[in-house]
């Protein structure tokens, strides 16, 4: 099978309030792109790592002709959701996350596309049919998961179904560290381009939940990200869920790990190199969970 590179060209920045872009349909010749929704709505914690992602994602779209990008997004910190006091208005936030979702992932606008992702999505989503969206996945969709994705229904007794599709829920983190991350599969379209250990600076999760006999292990490591003693710590998976397919990844905390060119005050972490492998990476999810590897 003809085999897909990205570019790193940039993309303009988005809107920084309620995000609902349009899709965006690239130059393609030969098979119709995928439509994929990009989710970033959040309940709980917010990543500022979010928006960056959604530039990405779409980038990543365009610049394969893969996949048309539709996103459903919600930003507490721009103006129009600030109170008197100058901070988010929580009621105003949670009324909008309510309407986008309603307009995008009702289960009739469902059927406008071919793969949801979850990129650093937080808390209970008020997701209009929960039941609906995982019968979609199982109906021969795909879903991909991107780090806090795991934080995201999380905390329920028995674990939510939602836990149980993706594979386990975030459990702790300690502090972003250095990690070696083992390649538990070269052959894969996430993994392919990778070394056998790659470096990777960023917020490394703890999940609970997680079956190792339930999934097909991508990335990983031999030992706590923290305290470094020996155990199995998953880092990305993929699983079949009925007859769709689901990829989870847990780095993605980090501006630098999905942006080869940004930087704070000067300094990243994570050199150039890292931004670029991961953004292979997740391409390459994006690839298997679509059904085109």
């Amino acid at each position: 099978m003809k085999r897909q590179t990205c570019s790193n060209r940039w993309v303009p920045g988005f809107c920084a309030g309620l995000l609902a872009v349009g899709l965006w349909a690239p130059s393609f010749a030969g098979a119709e792109p995928k439509r994929v929704l990009v989710v970033g709505v959040t309940e709980g914690f917010r990543h500022s790592s979010i928006e960056v992602g959604m530039q990405v994602i779409s980038q990543l779209g365009h610049d394969s002709g893969l996949f048309v990008v539709d996103v459903a997004n919600v930003n507490p910190n721009a103006p129009e959701f600030r109170g008197p006091d100058g901070k988010p208005d929580r009621a105003k936030v949670q009324e909008a996350n309510r309407r986008i979702l309603a307009e995008k992932m009702s289960p009739a606008a469902l059927g406008r596309y071919d793969l949801i992702i979850f990129n650093n999505t937080t808390g209970d989503l008020p997701i209009p049919d929960v039941e609906a969206f995982l019968s979609w996945i199982r109906s021969g969709k795909g879903f991909v998961g991107i780090h806090a994705a795991t934080d995201t229904f999380r905390g329920h007794r028995p674990f939510h179904p939602y836990v149980r599709m993706i594979g386990g829920e975030f459990k702790t983190h300690g502090p972003q560290v250095e990690v070696d991350i083992l390649n538990q599969d070269p052959q894969h379209p996430a993994c392919k381009h990778l070394p056998a250990s790659w470096k990777v600076f960023d917020e490394i999760y703890i999940l609970d939940g997680f079956e190792r006999s339930e999934v097909h292990g991508c990335l990983g490591l031999d030992k706590h990200p923290n305290e470094k003693t020996p155990g199995d710590y998953p880092i990305a998976w993929c699983k079949t869920y009925g007859q769709g397919r689901v990829f989870y990844t847990s780095l993605g905390h980090r501006e630098d790990v999905w942006d080869p060119n940004w930087t704070e005050n000067g300094q990243r972490k994570n050199p150039p190199a890292v931004a670029v492998a991961f953004q292979k990476h997740l391409l390459g999810g994006i690839r298997w969970a679509l059904g085109l590897e």
